[in-house]
């Protein structure tokens, strides 16, 4: 919020009272849609850092084009919109994250009290290797998937942040849980003797 003020108080012909407003609106936004938006970057960049820098950058965003607010018909689907791209840009500047890096995030992010170190280091291992196998789908399929999986968003939802149709996140959705099921499987039939 100190951040949004100091920006707010720079713009140059706001009045107090619309800075006030604006401030108020996107405060707003920010209670709402933070862990949202931080689960969207987490998904992406597994790391919670990451994450949180991206939800800020996201809501900068939205500081720097307030002006676009009011004409936004879905708030939601435009902030994850932002965060996802921003979560896929800075994903593009970082390196791969090492497996021990990715299930120590993962371990870092679970509740840990009722469960033994021994069956949540299994649970965050199981994890990590299925985000792998979704990583090593195609863009579209994996991007689908995480939207739809991981962050729970309806088709629709999903086609207006891919900027695509709700058919083709369907059609592309069914493609990617069969491949993923498909790997599974075999990789299964692998381990068994």
């Amino acid at each position: 919020e100190q951040i949004l003020t100091w920006t707010l108080g720079r713009s140059v012909g706001q009045s107090e009272c619309d800075a006030a407003n604006t401030l108020a609106e996107i405060s707003s936004l920010a209670t709402e849609y933070s862990a949202l938006l931080f689960r969207v970057a987490f998904s992406i960049l597994r790391h919670a850092s990451d994450a949180e820098d991206v939800v800020q950058e996201t809501f900068l965003r939205v500081l720097k084009h307030r002006k676009k607010l009011a004409s936004v018909e879905n708030t939601r689907v435009w902030l994850i919109r932002i965060a996802w791209n921003l979560a896929l840009d800075r994903k593009r500047r970082l390196r791969a994250i090492p497996l021990v890096e990715e299930a120590e995030e993962i371990l870092g992010n679970r509740a840990s009290g009722e469960t033994s170190a021994e069956i949540t280091l299994g649970a965050a291992e199981e994890c990590a290797r299925i985000l792998r196998m979704i990583d090593k789908l195609p863009c579209k399929e994996h991007e689908v998937l995480r939207l739809s999986a991981i962050e729970e968003l309806a088709t629709s939802e999903i086609a207006a942040i891919l900027q695509t149709s709700e058919s083709s996140v369907r059609s592309c959705l069914f493609r990617a849980r069969q491949r993923l099921r498909e790997r599974l499987e075999a990789e299964e039939e692998g381990r068994q003797p």
